[in-house]
């Protein structure tokens, strides 16, 4: 079954919360499960890219596209990384990412100011 990356950012646009709860992983997978695929749990975002590889997403770059996912590795106080998925606009995980520019996929000033090692993976 290919994947349904309107279906998969519809889910997350819809269940974005107000601000962040320190659930991107699963509010993603949750995202990513609605567009028809099964993914593997992992405890830590940070761990979540072989598991997007493994059932056919492949690392991207350029302008993300509408279902990208990111897998960011940890900042200073965020142990766990980050992941998110693009919406066409933004980046949304367990909250949608208003900040834009080049650095709009980190969500918060501790990613920003460090600017940690990231992958950004397409579904093909």
């Amino acid at each position: 079954m290919p994947f349904d990356k309107s279906s998969a950012v519809s889910y997350a646009d819809d269940h974005a919360q107000s601000h962040s709860t320190g659930n991107c992983a699963k509010y993603v997978r949750k995202a990513i499960e609605s567009g028809g695929i099964s993914l593997h749990h992992a405890h830590y975002a940070k761990d979540y890219g072989p598991l997007l590889e493994a059932v056919g997403f492949r690392q991207a770059t350029g302008e993300p596209q509408t279902g990208d996912v990111i897998v960011i590795q940890p900042a200073p106080g965020n142990p766990s990384g980050h992941m998110a998925i693009y919406d066409g606009s933004v980046w949304v995980s367990d909250f949608k990412q208003t900040q834009h520019g080049s650095q709009g996929f980190y969500p918060g000033p501790s990613y920003r100011q460090s600017q940690p090692a990231y992958k950004i993976y397409r579904y093909n």
